[in-house]
């Protein structure tokens, strides 16, 4: 299993910040979704902040091509 560090940017306009939270969309709720693994993110945002080089990391059997 590898982990994998990836640095992704976003217009937060339509999130409700960085962290997970329950019945919300949020910046870490999508990565997880989309690698279909739980995601570290490097720090935090509040609703609707922009992120230009935000890091984030996951566990998985095999590094995806793009997400």
């Amino acid at each position: 299993m590898a982990v994998v560090r990836a640095t992704v940017a976003y217009d937060g306009t339509d999130f409700f910040g960085g962290a997970r939270q329950p019945g919300l969309r949020t910046v870490e709720g999508v990565l997880a979704e989309a690698v279909g693994a739980e995601v570290t993110v490097a720090g935090r945002t509040d609703r609707g902040v922009h992120a230009v080089a935000n890091v984030v990391s996951f566990r998985a059997e095999r590094v995806p091509s793009a997400v």
